[in-house]
């Protein structure tokens, strides 16, 4: 049986557990350093499905990460950290991996192998034809995944395949396929290495871009942060004066007036406005600060 490109040994390193610690640890971070450009290979079909995303997105739909494994796991993180970073609705960032939730701490063996668990877990989070489903498998041939790519697609969902293996049922069963080629691990078959680390670093390129052009952006500024912590609090202040170049004591009081909302407070300061008028502009122009403030 020829084995996926994932699965075969590193022609580079057939003596690795011979090496001393510094030759080990530089052989990991080499290879890992890989994954950048295997993710940048695979740039053009993450634009495209960033644009066939947003449309459906702004009409209410829901970003659905599916995985199992490692790459369940960091749909589950990704998935995490779209609400403190961007305010995007919880419920609108489903994710299922394979095994349920308990998976995330302890393998569940044997739970990536039902491809009818796959599609009813699909199935239970009633999709539409607004949802994306993004769906990670290194393999590209993961049942689970391949399962619930089907039940989207019958959906009317978009689908986007994320795969670490050319040729993989995955992709092809998805509207938009991304290959990211990472090739062989340093330790044989573990793609929880650069192929993990090519999958998170697309799953960063794919739901940032997607939230700039959802306008959760100013500039580079992080404007629509949820400030729900002493961190998170001093992060929406420092914010709101850099954009705005407002005295700090000036910002504090906008924010304090409108709830700790940066966009909300960048308006007031710079428009010269109150609350209300502050959030009718915003809603005008879809969001957008920039727009809010022609």
């Amino acid at each position: 049986m020829t084995p996926l490109r994932t699965e075969e040994p590193h022609p580079e390193h057939p003596t690795l557990d011979r090496y001393d610690t510094a030759r080990l640890v530089d052989a990991f971070v080499s290879d890992q350093a890989l994954a950048a450009l295997a993710v940048r290979a695979a740039a053009p079909q993450l634009a495209q499905a960033v644009d066939a995303a947003v449309p459906r997105l702004q009409a209410g739909g829901r970003i659905v990460y599916v995985g199992a494994g490692t790459s369940g796991r960091l749909g589950v993180l990704d998935a995490v950290e779209l609400h403190p970073t961007f305010s995007w609705p919880r419920e609108r960032a489903p994710a299922l991996l394979a095994g349920g939730e308990g998976a995330m701490f302890l393998a569940v063996e044997g739970a990536e192998d039902s491809r009818d668990r796959g599609a009813a877990d699909l199935r239970a989070l009633q999709p539409t034809a607004q949802d994306v489903v993004l769906l990670l498998a290194a393999s590209g041939g993961t049942p689970y995944a391949l399962g619930a790519a089907e039940a989207a697609r019958a959906a009317g969902a978009l689908t986007v395949g994320i795969v670490n293996n050319a040729g993989a049922p995955l992709a092809a069963a998805c509207e938009i396929g991304v290959l990211l080629d990472t090739g062989p691990e340093v330790i044989s078959g573990s793609t929880r290495l650069k192929a993990g680390t090519a999958q998170k670093i697309a799953l960063n390129s794919f739901s940032s871009s997607v939230m700039v052009r959802l306008h959760k952006v100013y500039g580079n500024l992080m404007v629509d942060l949820r400030a729900s912590n002493h961190k998170l609090v001093a992060r929406a202040l420092r914010l709101t004066v850099r954009a705005t170049g407002a005295a700090e004591a000036d910002a504090q009081a906008a924010l304090a007036a409108c709830g700790s909302r940066v966009k909300v407070a960048i308006v007031m300061l710079k428009a010269g406005v109150d609350v209300a008028q502050a959030e009718a502009m915003l809603a005008a122009a879809d969001g957008s600060v920039q727009g809010a403030l022609g």
